[in-house]
């Protein structure tokens, strides 16, 4: 009798840890969406919130209308439910005059603007606002993307740009756009292939022009005039067409 009242306290006792085991395989349960699908996620890693980062930034989609120049577009965007269209201004760069109307075209002006228009024309892009929205002109302010790509530094790396009206508070990517701008320098690619051409008050065509007599855009424009082999320290000469870096630019 003894023994047997024994064996039925121990099945109880094992009958309960199993219960309990079975409750808590129970919190694990998988969650059940609104739309009736099933997520393998546990409860506590089913909701995430965003990152500091992703709330920091304020994204609008839009679609490139017309380059105007290297550093200005203009864009059309849907707002409350309406197609709106806007002149851009990228922030924190800028690329030497194409269309100023009181300012002849500026060495590597036509280089900037056709590098944006070959890069942006009719492609879809985001745009990133700072804190300010507006220039006194009433354009937008924003950094611009491609893709997964910033065109602001894109401009930079490129040397088709420099890092220009800092004007707190829109300064929020100034100090890696400075880095990428020092790269630019040290390889001595388009603005900076002239030197003391483009400086931190603006770009200096006098300094352009002391360095040289005669400037070409590229080879294709100094051929057409009849220049070829044009020697270092010649009229005409500019490392932006010394690609081989030997001393003679545009080669025959």
């Amino acid at each position: 009798m003894f023994r047997a009242n024994t064996t039925k306290k121990y099945l109880h006792a094992a009958l309960s840890l199993f219960m309990l085991f079975a409750a808590a395989g129970c919190a694990q349960k998988t969650v059940k969406p609104a739309s009736g699908s099933v997520t393998s996620l546990p409860v506590e890693t089913a909701l995430v919130s965003p990152t500091p980062t992703e709330l920091n930034k304020r994204f609008i989609p839009a679609k490139i209308v017309r380059v105007v120049d290297g550093d200005t577009m203009k864009v059309s965007f849907t707002e409350a439910g309406k197609v709106k269209e806007e002149t851009i201004r990228l922030l924190l760069v800028d690329t030497p005059e194409s269309v100023a109307p009181d300012k002849p075209v500026q060495p590597f002006a036509l280089e900037a603007s056709k590098y944006a228009k070959d890069m942006l024309t009719n492609k879809d892009v985001k745009l990133e606002l700072d804190v300010s929205e507006r220039d006194k002109y009433g354009r937008l302010l924003c950094y611009l993307y491609i893709g997964d790509k910033m065109f602001n530094e894109m401009l930079l790396e490129n040397g088709y740009a420099r890092v220009a009206y800092v004007y707190p508070p829109n300064v929020k990517y100034v100090d890696q756009f400075r880095e990428i701008q020092k790269t630019a320098q040290l390889k001595g690619i388009n603005i900076w292939s002239v030197e003391n051409y483009a400086q931190e008050d603006g770009f200096h065509e006098t300094e352009t022009k002391e360095h040289s007599e005669v400037y070409y855009n590229n080879c294709t424009e100094a051929k057409a005039a009849g220049a070829y082999n044009i020697k270092k320290g010649e009229p005409g000469y500019s490392s932006k067409l010394d690609r081989d870096h030997d001393g003679v630019a545009c080669e025959k």
